[in-house]
């Protein structure tokens, strides 16, 4: 099966290559504890406060030791981001767009630390990293150029050409609570933060603990590129703590979790009658066509299945194979994914990293336990690889699965994906369109039009052409997000930088006014307006 690469160094970390006996790990890692120290001022906490250990799925040993913010740090932190917002929002966006456009070189200049970092704290595989970077520095650049156009004020017609001066303007919510996730260390502490300060918000982040030194290094490289102090508040701590502190104060909300904690932040946000964006889960599907060029498309379900270990919102976890191909793709796409190799290590050599934590990884053992004993095949894969890491499960394809097993229609956010047999387009679509997520989708076939097809008919808010997710991810100028328990809102394209603003209308009328002028019968009036009205249709009026 997979191989178990050995470890490398760049960055911040110290690799100490002495593994203590016993230990199926090849080694153990560390982070220098004055670099910790320096990134540790970046949080607001009290002196006192309580500590959580950050822990690394490389050795499941502790990585750094961080102190936790308490409700009083969190209220603290929205006193300070409230109180610099009015200033923050009066800069001109262009020179708040400079802060990002240096941001995007300082992010490419030092990717070493942040590829270390990433990989310490999520385990995955050093190139899954590499994609995080690329995102952030594509989201910087992106905004950094469209937001002054965006942001600009804009005329609209009026109700009468030449006396009514209509002008539409945006302003910022005020401060953004923001709640990210433990998978996507740098992309989701930064790139939902990049569009809500440029809108003229201050923000509270609140990452996960296990993504943590990922965003305080952010908020150091944002600092360095000129953001002023307070802008951005970090706030360190668990989900049902200081993350509910965060939500419950933000003007605007933006988290990116479960579904079910997603429904929770959603009613919260309604009661308080705030806006709220939500990207939550997929249960991704893959339709291969028969046309499909095999090679090509086992290479893509291969990095679409398995990037970050499955720890992906858009990963693919269901294949839909027509059947006239589904042999001959599965010889090309298995024996790719039995070369995969897993290692713990800080170079591009391993395939796929670990899972993050035991209990992602009693998740993904469940679920393909209960496949199997109720009559699954194990294709490739199916077993946890402890001679590698604690956390690590090989990549795992499975067919014959059945609506009794768990992982048919529930997420299981891991490096495993079920095979299924469809004897049509229109059965494959009805397969894909068959859950009530609705994030991202795949289809594969050499007729790009066939393709484009398919994938309109398809409910989801991303579906890639002939690849896997990376084209709609990485196509910042265009939208992403969910239908169905899949999320509301988008990020990236126009409306993941307008949402963090509320428009206004402001009406000049010049001459004279609507009412009914003095003098003049009502019924006359209207009569009048009425033929006012048709001949404006008639002229192509708006």
């Amino acid at each position: 099966m997979a191989t178990h690469v050995g470890e490398g160094f760049d960055g911040p970390a110290r690799h100490n290559p002495a593994a203590e006996p016993g230990q199926p790990t090849a080694g153990t890692f560390a982070l220098d504890p004055h670099w910790v120290e320096q990134l540790r001022r970046h949080a607001i906490c009290s002196p006192r406060a309580k500590t959580m250990d950050t822990i690394t799925p490389m050795t499941g040993r502790v990585l750094a030791r961080l102190p936790v913010s308490s409700a009083e740090d969190v209220e603290q932190a929205y006193r300070g981001a409230r109180a610099i917002q009015p200033a923050w929002a009066q800069l001109p966006v262009r020179l708040r767009a400079q802060i990002f456009s240096r941001l995007h070189d300082l992010l490419l200049d030092r990717q070493g630390e942040l590829l270390d970092l990433i990989q310490l704290e999520s385990g995955k595989a050093r190139y899954a990293a590499f994609e995080e970077v690329v995102d952030a520095a594509l989201v910087c650049r992106h905004y950094a150029r469209v937001a002054p156009k965006l942001l600009a004020p804009q005329r609209r017609a009026g109700v009468f050409p030449g006396l009514t001066r209509v002008e539409q303007v945006r302003h910022p919510h005020g401060v953004v609570g923001i709640v990210a996730p433990w998978n996507y260390p740098l992309s989701m502490a930064l790139t939902d933060a990049i569009p809500a300060l440029l809108a003229g918000n201050t923000v509270v982040l609140r990452p996960d603990p296990q993504a943590s030194l990922t965003a305080l290094l952010v908020a150091d490289l944002l600092a360095r590129a000129g953001l002023p102090s307070r802008v951005l508040q970090i706030v360190l701590g668990p989900g049902p703590t200081t993350g509910a502190a965060v939500l419950e104060h933000a003007d605007y909300v933006m988290f990116t979790g479960s579904t079910a904690t997603g429904r929770l932040v959603a009613r919260d946000a309604g009661a308080r009658l705030i806006g709220a964006s939500l990207e939550l889960g997929g249960k991704n599907p893959m339709y291969v066509a028969a046309d499909a060029d095999l090679d090509r498309a086992a290479e893509g379900a291969v990095r679409a299945c398995f990037s970050s270990a499955g720890q992906l919102c858009m990963s693919i976890e269901r294949l839909l194979l027509h059947e006239d191909i589904a042999d001959a793709f599965l010889e090309r796409f298995l024996t790719r994914v039995q070369s995969l190799g897993l290692g713990t290590n800080l170079t591009f050599e391993a395939d796929m990293g670990s899972l993050i934590s035991q209990a992602q990884l009693d998740r993904v053992e469940g679920q393909v336990r209960d496949a199997l004993e109720r009559g699954a095949v194990v294709l490739a894969g199916g077993r946890a690889r402890p001679d590698v890491g604690p956390w690590f499960y090989e990549p795992t394809v499975l067919t014959d699965v059945q609506e009794s097993m768990t992982l048919c229609r529930t997420e299981t956010f891991g490096p495993v994906v079920a095979v299924y047999r469809v004897g049509s387009d229109a059965e494959a679509i009805a397969r894909a369109n068959d859950t009530e997520y609705g994030l991202n989708a795949s289809v594969w076939t050499r007729d790009g039009a066939r393709g484009r097809r398919i994938a309109a008919a398809i409910r989801a808010g991303t579906v890639n052409v002939n690849e896997g997710y990376g084209a709609a991810y990485a196509s910042v100028d265009a939208p992403m997000g969910g239908m169905g328990v899949s999320g509301i809102g988008r990020r990236h394209g126009d409306e993941g930088l307008l949402k963090y603003t509320q428009v206004q209308t402001i009406a000049t009328q010049r001459g004279l006014g609507l009412g009914v002028p003095e003098g003049i019968p009502t019924e006359r009036f209207a009569a009048g307006m009425t033929g006012v009205l048709r001949v404006m249709k008639a002229l192509g009026g708006r």
